[in-house]
């Protein structure tokens, strides 16, 4: 009878520190995120979009906003998809990006093919696709993320808005920002503020998690994009 033997490796002595350093230590955990801007305090502010599980953002705010996202979540090594149909103020993103690689593609409304994401080849889909998105035949699965933009309240907003696990309110009427609190459970101060809300500034909620986060443009996306701006 043949018998398993434990293979043991070189001992060598543990590693030990004063207790009194260990505020010192770091480790980068959750580095595949997207930076989307800094809150309050200045402090980074990040969307993990590369998921094994089905994610759904919803962004009721401006094109430039989710054109940042866009190159952001690019440049961490995710394939961009981008169904719009305004594939005119997308084209210089999408040549921009990947140095000629193509790691942000432009697809018709209702267009966009399987995309095979995988842990290794993670997808970002970016639904542009105006005030009423159709559903998609892409929608969001096991590493592939869906990002959909609407420019203001529409009837299809109140459903997308209970459907995601991310919500991103920029400015928006006092109307609207009276029905956005209603259905997110907004306190009195948080709907009253998204009326006055500076170019570039969002609201992102996730169930009671609620943060303010100001999207600052790197000098490269402000050659591409432009400022910040809500309006398009």
């Amino acid at each position: 009878m043949s018998r398993l033997r434990t293979l043991l490796g070189p001992r060598h002595a543990g590693h030990t520190m004063p207790v009194d350093e260990l505020g010192a230590l770091s480790l980068p955990v959750g580095d595949d995120g997207v930076v989307i801007g800094d809150d309050a305090e200045g402090h980074p502010q990040m969307v993990g979009f590369h998921r094994s599980a089905p994610y759904d953002v919803l962004l009721i705010g401006g094109l430039w906003t989710a054109q940042v996202i866009a190159l952001r979540a690019a440049g961490t090594g995710a394939r961009v998809v981008v169904e719009t149909g305004r594939a005119q103020a997308w084209t210089l993103l999408a040549q921009a990006a990947g140095a000629g690689l193509e790691c942000i593609t432009l697809h018709d409304v209702g267009r966009v093919p399987p995309q095979g994401a995988t842990v290794g080849s993670p997808v970002v889909v970016v639904r542009d696709a105006g005030m009423r998105p159709p559903r998609g035949r892409v929608v969001s699965a096991p590493w592939q993320s869906v990002l959909t933009l609407l420019p203001y309240l529409s009837p299809v907003a109140p459903r997308l808005m209970r459907n995601s696990t991310l919500v991103g309110v920029q400015r928006v009427s006092p109307r609207e920002a009276e029905q956005i609190g209603r259905i997110l459970g907004l306190s009195s101060a948080e709907s009253d503020a998204l009326p006055t809300l500076a170019d570039g500034v969002t609201l992102w909620c996730a169930g009671r998690e609620r943060h303010w986060v100001m999207t600052s443009p790197t000098d490269a996306e402000t050659g591409l994009l432009g400022t910040a701006r809500r309006m398009d």
